[in-house]
């Protein structure tokens, strides 16, 4: 029997379709629908870098981002999830981390570090950077031991001090601060060096700052402090309004134990002078630099965060600090708007770092999302002094998705539902 050459054709895009499980599916207007990796859908979609705050389905193909629209076509897609009353971001950045584990007893190479990918995921974060545990000299061993083993993306402000926080001594050690050097290794590595810190620094003398402030120029990369000690002889307006350039980064801005806040209960006028000037502040919250006494009042008189960041350590993860979403969580109970914390913690980090590929969900970025829920309820939310704060919502991070893969999956939204029939143990033993 001889069929019309249109209904040949038909019928050979049919059977094609019935044969390849719909790969090759027909959208309404007659064309193959688009065989994405992933599709996430009816979600709302949280992206600041593309004033994108919507109901959007957002489409993954070869680890990046194919495309966002109000509906996007997912027959032909090999897995969806379905986000519908939940919200998607862009894989968050924690900017503040610890990430340098080994046998010794500090931050470099030792206990108080933790492996990223046990601690990133589960709260929406793909981009680790860590700061500072490592220094010139101790680097290659934290890219090898590390950044080059993770499935998060690891990043490195290096500090100043070569032997990097290898404890107090060595931290405070103005021999071991040599610019310079600093300078070389950054720029030997510019695609996981972001910028250079500096911490914990006991002595009264602005060497740390100035030197890591010299080797920031020189690899043209930005500089975040831990200012260490108070100390008279340097005080904080001093290296907000003097001593950091536009572009670098005070962390744990809201600890309360440089002066950020005064006796009189108001902000240090420095930390104004300070963001005037380009500067730019970062929660860093921590196991000790984080206090409802400074954030309250500091945000009640309008100064909120440039950046959030957990300052992630075997310390700060077990105590009031806990991990990502949950720092973001406590600043939407200090009422800072949704919008403007996804921002802090993924577009505003991705610049802070000089990272424009990172943080959005344009088409061609990295696929790294997150999607959420808003719970609602009584939540405890504790600082680093041990004093709780009552909020109403809470973020939880459902599923994270990193170059394209769902690396965390709390409630199985990506996974295929059980049935017998498609048990592991009915398929063929060819597969096995």
């Amino acid at each position: 029997m001889t069929l019309p050459a249109a209904l040949t054709l038909a019928l050979g895009a049919l059977i094609g379709t019935t044969m390849t499980g719909g790969a090759s599916a027909a959208t309404s207007g007659g064309e193959a629908a688009e065989a994405y990796d992933l599709v996430v859908r009816n979600g709302h979609v949280i992206d600041p870098k593309n004033h994108v705050d919507a109901v959007r389905d957002v489409a993954i193909k070869d680890g990046k981002i194919a495309k966002v629209a109000e509906r996007i076509d997912a027959s032909a897609a090999k897995k969806t999830v379905d986000a519908s009353g939940e919200y998607v971001t862009p894989g968050l950045i924690d900017l503040h981390a610890h990430l340098f584990p080994g046998p010794e007893d500090a931050y470099k190479n030792g206990w108080a570090g933790v492996a990223p990918d046990g601690f990133t995921f589960r709260s929406g974060v793909t981009t680790a950077v860590d700061t500072g545990s490592s220094g010139a000299r101790s680097f290659d061993l934290f890219k090898k031991n590390v950044i080059d083993r993770s499935k998060t993306r690891v990043l490195a402000f290096l500090n100043i001090v070569g032997e990097g926080m290898a404890g107090g001594d060595y931290e405070s050690d103005l021999g071991d601060m040599d610019p310079d050097m600093a300078a070389a290794k950054a720029k030997e590595n510019p695609d996981t060096i972001v910028g250079i810190k500096t911490a914990h620094f006991t002595g009264p003398e602005w060497t740390a700052v100035e030197n890591s402030v010299k080797a920031g120029e020189e690899a043209d990369i930005p500089v975040m402090v831990d200012f260490g000690n108070n100390r008279p002889q340097r005080p904080l307006e001093q290296l907000l309004t003097e001593k950091l350039r536009p572009g670098d980064i005070y962390t744990h801005a809201y600890s309360g134990l440089r002066g950020e806040l005064g006796k009189d209960g108001k902000l240090n006028p420095g930390m104004w002078k300070g963001r005037e000037r380009g500067v730019l502040f970062d929660v860093g919250h921590g196991g000790g630099s984080f206090g409802w006494d400074v954030a309250i009042p500091a945000v009640e008189q309008g100064f909120l965060p440039d950046t959030i960041s957990t300052d992630l350590h075997i310390d700060s993860m077990n105590s009031g600090m806990k991990d990502q979403s949950n720092v973001m969580s406590k600043m939407l109970t200090l009422r800072m708007p949704l919008k403007d914390v996804v921002n802090a913690s993924t577009w505003a980090s991705a610049k802070a770092i000089q990272r424009p590929e990172l943080g959005n969900l344009s088409v061609g970025a990295p696929a790294d999302l997150a999607v959420f829920t808003l719970e609602k309820g009584k939540f405890g939310f504790v600082d680093s002094f041990g004093w709780r704060v009552d909020g109403n919502r809470k973020l939880l991070a459902e599923v994270t998705v990193r170059a394209g893969k769902v690396v965390w999956d709390l409630n199985g939204q990506a996974a295929q539902k059980y049935t017998p029939a498609a048990s592991r143990f009915t398929a063929s033993t060819d597969e096995h």
